[in-house]
This record gives C-alpha cells, structure tokens and sequence, in this order.
C-alpha cells in the first residue's frame, strides 16, 4: 500500500534532528483532515496545501486584468484567468518534484514531498500532469489568438525552471519571469495587444518574486551548498539584504512609472508607498540567522499582491 504523508513523517529523515524543522509540509494540515487518503498526495504534488503560491500567481494577473480593462474586468476573464494560474503553478509545481525527485529527499524543507517519499510514482504523476495540460488546453479556446501563443511560449518556461538551479545563480528570474506570464496574457486578451507600460508591471512583478524567492531560498542555503546547486541566495551569500532591497526598489519604480504611463489615479500612487513601505519592513525583518523567520517574510508577499490590486483597482476607478 502507497504510504500517506502522516507515515512518511514518522520516519527519520536526511536532515532531520535540525532545530527549528524546516520541513514545508505538515502532518495536521487540511488535506491530512478531510481529503481521501488517495487524493492527499497528489493535493500535495500541486501544492494545492499551500496556496500561497497560487495567490501570489493570481493577484498580479488580476491587477493587470483590471489595468487592461481600465476598470473591472468580465467575471468569465476573472474565472480563466484564475484557473490557468491554479492550473499553471500546479503544473508547474509538478514538474518540480519530478526532476528534483532524487534531490527532494537529501533537502530537509523538501524531504516529505509525494514523490521522494513515496507516496505517489513516477508514471502517476506523469498522468496528473498530463491530466492537468489536458485541462489547460481547454482553456485556450476562451483566449484569443494572440494569447494561445503565449501560453504556448510559457511552457519552455515552466518546464526549464527545475531545471536551472542546476546550472544558474539565477533560477528565480526565469521562476518569476513564468509565474507573472499571466499579466502579458491578461493585456494581450483583453486589448489584443502588450503595450511597454504592461511590460514594465510586468517586468516590476519579475523583479518582486526574484526578491522574495530569494528570502525563501535562504531557507536551502546549507543543503543546496551540500548538493552543488544554484540559487541566488548562494549568488548573494551575505550581501542578500543589499541585493533584496535592490530588487524591491527597482520593483517599485517600474510599477510607479508604469502608473505614469497608464494614466492611473492619484490613489494608485498612495497604495504604491504601502507596497514600498511593506518592502522596508521585510528588509528590517530579513534575518540571513533566521531561516525559519524568511518563511513568514516569503508568505508576507501575498499582502503586497492584495496592495497591488487594490491600487490597480483605485488607479482605474478614481480616473
């Protein structure tokens, strides 16, 4: 019988006996509870238990919905495009687990996953995969032209990032620059069209995640020097709160000029100084001692893409 995760954690595992434990999944969480058995792994595999990722997947997206429509967007562009992000960071997640699978159960954070445990096989995650691109494709048939080739053009993308802490410093641009590639569909749907001021959201977003993924890649730091990978956090090493607010700066200018460019309203502006205000306190909190800390910091973000559609919302509505 296929083990649960509640069996899996009873084991000793590579990187265990550290203290705090680092581990990202939970034994008590919601799917433990009320999802069958068979499904709990594979809830996992698309980090359906974690859906801080699908937010900070989805809000960006729908601050460029309503930035493109210039107000509120259709209630069916707010359904597909908030499945395609569900379905996308699933997707996404799951090839994750797939090409790190060997490497999963040597990182204490990742050591429980569906796959290195052995809660699900190979083969069937492929088919969860497939089922899932399968799914995606419908979607397609409600975008216009335009945006089915950029979702095409997203899947290199997804399909890479695994791949890359393996032979880049870098891994968390090409994350971001897939994770926010909904914010392009979002302006090329809606006005059939990407003009430079939604490339810079856009590219403003990109430089976001590249900042609070390397927060979060702080976490891996011991284990990734370990097993010879790459991540901006060994690229940055002590220097990681100089480069971070690096990036949150650059975010913040994009975004503003970006408002500029697209006429938006003075509130907009307001809500832009709580977004930089937020990135200030992150940086007072970021703790390179404190990996357990960059956690709740990485999860903080998902407050920053509320901020980020409420000032689309205000920039567009007060206009």
């Amino acid at each position: 019988m296929t083990p649960s995760f509640s069996d899996s954690t009873q084991k000793p595992a590579s990187g265990s006996g550290t203290s705090p434990d680092l581990s990202d999944m939970r034994p008590d969480d919601w799917v433990e509870r009320w999802l069958p058995r068979s499904w709990g792994p594979y809830a996992r595999l698309c980090r359906l238990d974690r859906p801080v990722g699908t937010w900070l997947t989805l809000l960006p997206c729908m601050a460029a919905l309503v930035q493109a429509a210039d107000g509120w967007p259709t209630l069916f562009r707010i359904f597909i495009f908030s499945l395609g992000a569900l379905l996308m960071r699933g997707i996404g997640c799951c090839f994750n687990d797939i090409f790190d699978r060997d490497i999963d159960k040597k990182v204490e954070r990742t050591r429980f996953r569906p796959l290195t445990s052995g809660q699900i096989t190979l083969k069937n995650a492929l088919w969860f995969v497939l089922a899932q691109l399968v799914v995606c494709a419908m979607l397609l048939l409600a975008l216009n032209e335009y945006s089915r080739w950029l979702a095409i053009a997203l899947m290199p993308i997804v399909i890479i990032y695994p791949l890359c802490k393996r032979f880049t410093y870098w891994p968390q641009v090409v994350l971001g620059i897939g994770f926010n590639w909904g914010m392009l569909m979002a302006w090329s749907d809606t006005q059939n069209s990407v003009p430079l001021s939604a490339v810079a959201m856009w590219l403003g977003a990109v430089l976001w995640q590249v900042g609070y993924d390397s927060i979060y890649a702080y976490v891996d730091v011991r284990d990734d020097k370990r097993l010879g990978l790459h991540s901006t956090a060994l690229r940055f090493n002590d220097k990681g709160k100089i480069w971070i607010s690096g990036f949150y700066v650059a975010t913040v200018a994009l975004w503003v000029w970006a408002g500029s460019a697209m006429q938006m309203g003075w509130p907009y502006y307001l809500v832009m100084a709580g977004i930089a205000a937020h990135f200030s306190w992150q940086m007072r909190v970021f703790d390179l001692a404190r990996p357990e800390r960059n956690f709740m910091l990485f999860r903080s973000n998902m407050g920053v893409g509320v901020l980020l559609l409420i000032a689309a919302l205000a920039g567009t509505i007060t206009v």
